[in-house]
């Protein structure tokens, strides 16, 4: 039974790398969210598949911290795509362009 667990954990493992792969490369945001969600389910699922098959109970604390890390790390990242600051230009800077009333901002740093 501990060879099928460790082949399982083996096969997870696999998966998640793919998911790495799409982290770099991936098209969109959404591609990067869903692949960092999979790092972290995959993460938690082949540390507990290691766990059961050596029998190590710190194994499954060790899971629970990275569960609530994958968590974090998704509400951060849909955070920081929600903010108005984020990179990219603003939506208001085409229609202000050209009024000569609207200060310059092109030096502004961040606030």
């Amino acid at each position: 039974m501990t060879e099928f667990l460790l082949a399982a954990a083996a096969f997870v493992l696999a998966t998640v790398a793919l998911g790495l792969v799409r982290i770099l490369r991936g098209p969109s945001d959404a591609d990067r969210l869903l692949a960092a969600q999979l790092l972290g389910t995959g993460g938690v699922a082949a540390l507990l598949l290691l766990g059961v098959a050596t029998a190590e109970a710190a194994v499954a604390d060790l899971a629970l911290v990275l569960t609530l890390l994958a968590a974090f790390a998704s509400v951060g990242f849909v955070t920081g795509l929600a903010r108005p600051d984020a990179a990219g230009p603003r939506p208001d800077a085409a229609v202000h362009a050209d009024d000569p009333d609207r200060p310059e901002e092109a030096g502004r740093g961040f606030e």
